[in-house]
């Protein structure tokens, strides 16, 4: 096992979080923060010259922000995971941060608990990839959805990770043919990230399905009894909304 600590970049332009992000990772055994940025542009500018395994990146950030900043990595084909922390909450910012590689993604204000569980994730992940043969699909699944030490970290935290309701929901579970794991996943990771319940149609939307693909998943997820139907009564016929249900 290698005890070479993981080297993190932070990309912050708020001096008080860069501080609080700075301590926190201090406090988990493996890393070590090799380098702080005020904005993207030095961000970009550290990564290139420091190589850290990890960046952490805020998304409100002067001269180039951290959306910008992401694409750029990818642009580049930097050899940098990135973990974004930031107060942007809104479904097209996170949907694009987690196309373009977001190892995690944790939302402002956090806990230690939630930092602490992300980061000891993903160096759990790095250990495995870095360790010499091949990966059993078993094994992969554990690192992508966290099965392991993660739900208890979240419990721990107060509320469950997005991936961990995922994998609880998914682990030994053979679906119905026509549906596929990578679908479902998407659409439970999109569930535990909502405050309430949601229509078939803002979950496409969110998710980048058709509506018919999404309701045919929930309705699924709904008579397995994973998801919980809410009806919504307004003017007109009441509208069908799911909510996750994670036990």
């Amino acid at each position: 096992m290698d005890n070479h600590p993981l080297e993190v970049l932070l990309i912050e332009d708020d001096p008080m979080v860069q501080e609080v992000n700075r301590q926190f990772v201090e406090q988990i055994e493996g890393f070590r923060i090799v380098g702080v940025a005020g904005t993207g542009v030095e961000g970009m500018e550290k990564i290139r010259e420091l190589k850290p395994d990890l960046a952490i990146l805020d998304i409100y950030m002067p001269q180039q922000d951290g959306m910008e900043t992401l694409t750029q990595i990818r642009r580049e084909q930097l050899h940098v995971d990135v973990m974004v922390i930031s107060a942007a909450n809104d479904q097209k910012t996170i949907q694009r941060m987690l196309r373009y590689g977001a190892v995690d993604y944790i939302m402002k204000p956090f806990k230690f608990e939630r930092v602490r569980q992300a980061l000891e994730h993903y160096r759990s992940m790095k250990l495995a990839l870095n360790s010499e043969g091949p990966v059993s699909q078993t094994e992969l699944d554990r690192m992508l959805a966290r099965t392991s030490s993660g739900v208890d970290s979240a419990e721990a935290a107060g509320s469950v990770a997005p991936a961990d309701a995922a994998a609880a929901i998914l682990a030994a579970e053979q679906l119905p043919k026509g549906l596929q794991a990578v679908t479902m996943r998407q659409i439970l990771l999109f569930l535990t990230r909502q405050p309430g319940a949601l229509s078939a149609e803002e979950v496409a939307e969110g998710v980048g399905i058709a509506r018919v693909t999404a309701r045919r998943y929930l309705e699924y997820l709904e008579k397995s009894g994973k998801v919980r139907l809410d009806l919504q009564y307004g003017v007109g016929r009441p509208v069908n909304k799911y909510v996750l249900s994670v036990e």
